[in-house]
């Protein structure tokens, strides 16, 4: 004989509107059809791309970085910008005073190479170059004419290994007006041979220039009055 619960039970069954019993699914399985449905690119659209992640993930560690030292730091973030400050405006004024980075102790070469030619050799060789186009070859070229011709004139000792700025320091003595201009010609040669920087038609008129007027000066032979 059946129970009044088992009746009502099977008769609930039965009906065509009867709920359904709720289905329970164990939780392992459940997690890896979780993870295998947000897995499907429908879901990953809109994602940040690799750059994107790498940017934040910079900026992120960015902002840890100056939380940090402004809390480190006497006075905080205003602490910390006083001090960057200080630290831009120390680099600026070292480049300004010593201009920009050379090459290693390349700075202090020799002005002339292997071989000896005469100013003219060099004089030729540095219109050659800017006939061309060539203006750091023609500007190295008039800056060995100059210091050769005073040798020639034995305004300058000859010397193996004289750098340009031993050469405009040496010639300033028998030339003390032209001083500034030869310290300004050893120091363009310096910056377009060792310092990367590129000569232009400006730059070596203004060494031709100085070449021609120092062959037609008088040198001061008893040297500057003590």
């Amino acid at each position: 004989m059946m129970s009044t619960g088992g009746l009502i039970t099977r008769t609930a069954a039965l009906l065509p509107n009867a709920e359904t019993p709720p289905v329970t699914t164990p939780r392992a399985p459940a997690q890896e059809a979780a993870e295998r449905e947000l897995s499907k690119p429908m879901y990953h659209e809109n994602d940040p791309g690799l750059v994107d992640r790498a940017l934040r993930a910079f900026f992120d560690w960015l902002d840890d970085l100056f939380g940090a030292a402004s809390e480190a730091t006497p006075g905080g973030a205003v602490g910390l910008v006083a001090v960057l400050l200080l630290v831009v405006l120390a680099v600026a004024a070292l480049w300004w005073r010593l201009g920009s980075p050379r090459r290693g102790a390349t700075s202090e070469s020799a002005l002339f190479g292997d071989g000896v030619r005469s100013a003219a050799d060099h004089r030729t060789a540095a219109e050659a170059h800017a006939a061309a186009g060539r203006w750091t070859e023609a500007v190295q070229e008039r800056m060995r004419a100059l210091v050769r011709a005073l040798e020639e004139r034995t305004l300058l000792d000859p010397r193996p290994g004289r750098t340009a700025d031993e050469a405009a320091a040496e010639a300033a003595v028998s030339l003390p007006d032209h001083a500034a201009a030869l310290h300004a010609a050893a120091r363009t040669f310096d910056d377009v041979t060792y310092g990367g920087r590129t000569a232009d038609p400006d730059t070596y008129a203004r060494l031709r220039t100085l070449d021609h007027t120092l062959d037609r000066t008088k040198p001061l032979l008893t040297g500057p009055t003590a």
